[in-house]
């Protein structure tokens, strides 16, 4: 499931007026190398809100209490996010069967739209991060968002309305012009949903900051859960009123889930805590490798040094390359993403032909990710309680890297079980014959074994995304400076965005030595071609990227993490701006104890 997952943040140094003691927004149950505790946030979803704008700052002791108010406040947040949620898994579960069946595209251009909307959505929160941080700030960033959201939402149901039912008269609107509405519906749904991804998870956990680590831990564990019950009621529900009633009503109930949305974080406005503006994390991080080329020639980091007639400390340059050390590693996550994706591709148009009756119901093709998401709730607190604890004990604690590698085997697995179940599924129709079983307005020759045998397929995957992307996710948390984490939480967050465009480009690779029907590894109408050799390619992509990954893994050297430290705070300060009587001014190497509690890097 779309998971679960960051972001530029405001970054700085932050004190109590009463305690004189810094204050994190550091969220989440942080896991060194050794560690055994695991980040209980969703896949690509939580990845996008792990870290609230506190990077740079000491571990907080709690100094606020809870409140009515307070509660109101998170609460708020908390159902905007399973509106927002619902909207989106609103939009992309029945998204093949909207192309196919009412624009009239082929199984395989419907898988590229889906794979092409999924990869821009974890691509976009980068920007919306960066105008968070240096332009507008995270509640303006999301409630502007929202509205280009509902922008994009209003569009979704014109295109799949039949104009002459609802509205009367002769003339019924053209599939190109369908498509147009559509696809500018999608380009603003991307834009809204990144925005709001990349800063309504860190803007919550502003607001319970000076409670203390638990509190904000607490507050993710709970944003999670909503995160999953939107998940549960868009793969069920709403999937069900798209394919069974109509794609008109069905684009009608995420627009619905946010507006409400949008209303209720607006209805808690003034009692939000809001940070000022500051400077961005990503262009100081571009500035520095910038100058340390310095044109090609002779490139070095001394370059980017004050020393050496830089503009950055020591702990700056430093930063930049704690991130570039990582990046092996997540471009070689990307594959595990694309092989992800194909739950909303590959394996969704596997489920339309297969039985999806139970007794006289039908059940919704894209039902199936509830399993998914299942598997991923059941699993984390097993690891997290009873097997990492337990292999700690006796010194076995597997590192960030080793998980990962279990994660990318089990994506493996998923595709070669859904390779079989590929050929099972088309030799069952050739000895005993199809059903014919209509989806929308679509009619397809299924198979007569029933989708369930389809179980395993995102089981795996889901078991996939409790190692490697959780584990992804602690690994980018505690291989940079906590300055440097919501920049790195933003790449870690593109690889599955990336993971989204390679998939597609499979799919086009693959279309372009088809020679016909028969020999198509990606047909148009899976029941005549060979998907199964694409599933296979998948896995054997997924194993060969395995044995890369584990040179890699060997090769690399993990840094203590931050919070395991006794160090200072590793910002110099001569590189803080103090933000003071509504302006900045630079920092005249103050003692840590007299900045103000709107200091920002």
């Amino acid at each position: 499931m779309d998971r679960s997952n960051k972001n530029d943040s405001d970054r700085g140094i932050s004190e109590s007026d009463s305690e004189s003691e810094t204050k994190p927004l550091l969220l989440g149950s942080p896991v060194g190398a050794d560690a055994s505790a695991n980040m209980s946030e969703k896949g690509k979803d939580a990845v996008a809100v792990q870290f609230a704008d506190d990077v740079g700052r000491e571990p907080s002791k709690s100094g606020g209490k809870i409140t009515g108010e307070r509660l109101f406040v998170v609460a708020s947040i908390l159902v905007t996010e399973l509106c927002e949620r619902l909207t989106y898994y609103s939009v992309v579960a029945n998204m093949v069967l909207f192309c196919t069946s009412e624009l009239n595209f082929s199984s395989d251009d419907a898988s590229v739209v889906t794979l092409v909307f999924s990869g821009t959505v974890y691509l976009i929160p980068v920007i919306g991060g960066y105008v968070a941080d240096s332009l507008a700030g995270k509640y303006n960033t999301i409630l502007g968002s929202g509205l280009i959201y509902v922008l994009g939402l209003f569009l979704l149901p014109a295109s799949a309305v039949d104009y002459r039912k609802w509205f009367g008269g002769e003339e019924d609107l053209s599939i190109e012009a369908r498509k147009g509405y559509f696809f500018s519906g999608l380009v603003l749904v991307a834009i809204g949903t990144g925005g709001i991804k990349a800063n309504v998870g860190p803007f919550g956990a502003q607001q319970v900051d000076d409670l203390g680590s638990d509190a904000v831990q607490s507050f993710f564990n709970w944003f999670y859960w909503f995160i999953n019950a939107g998940a549960v009621v868009a793969y069920s529900g709403v999937a069900y009123v798209q394919q069974e009633v109509g794609f008109d009503f069905g684009f009608l109930i995420p627009l619905l889930s946010m507006i409400i949305a949008i209303v209720i974080f607006m209805f808690a406005k003034p009692k939000y805590k809001h940070t000022p503006i500051g400077g961005s994390i990503l262009t100081s991080s571009f500035k520095v490798c910038c100058q340390s080329i310095n044109g090609c020639n002779d490139p070095s980091w001394s370059h980017a040094h004050k020393d050496h007639g830089g503009s950055y400390s020591k702990e700056m340059i430093e930063g930049v390359k704690a991130v570039l050390r990582v990046i092996p590693v997540f471009i070689l996550v990307i594959v595990y993403w694309a092989v992800y994706s194909q739950m909303s591709t590959s394996l969704f148009l596997q489920s339309e032909r297969m039985n999806i009756s139970v007794g006289d119901a039908k059940l919704p093709a894209a039902m199936l990710n509830i399993f998914n998401t299942l598997i991923i709730l059941i699993l984390i607190p097993i690891m997290d309680r009873i097997v990492y604890p337990l292999l700690a004990k006796y010194g076995k604690s597997p590192t960030h890297l080793q998980r990962i590698g279990i994660g990318m085997v089990l994506a493996a697995l998923a595709m070669l079980y859904a390779g079989m179940m590929e050929i099972i599924r088309k030799n069952d129709i050739r000895d005993n014959g199809y059903i014919t079983q209509t989806l929308s307005k679509d009619e397809f020759n299924a198979s007569k074994l029933t989708m369930f045998a389809q179980i395993p397929e995102f089981a795996f995957i889901g078991s996939s995304e409790v190692f490697a992307s959780i584990s992804g996710l602690e690994f980018a948390y505690t291989q940079a400076p906590q300055f440097m984490q919501g920049l790195i939480m933003g790449l870690f967050l593109m690889t599955s965005g990336l993971g989204s465009y390679l998939a597609s480009l499979i799919v086009a690779i693959v279309g372009a030595w088809r020679k016909d029907e028969a020999s198509d590894w990606f047909p148009k109408e899976p029941n005549n071609g060979h998907l199964e050799y694409l599933l296979f390619l998948l896995a054997a992509l997924t194993f060969i990227n395995l044995f890369i990954f584990i040179f890699v893994a060997k090769w690399y050297k993990y840094k203590k993490p931050d919070f395991e430290t006794e160090a200072e705070i590793p910002v110099n300060p001569e590189d803080v701006h103090v933000y003071e009587n509504n302006s900045y001014h630079d920092n005249e190497k103050k003692p840590l104890s007299e900045y103000s509690e709107t200091s920002k890097l």
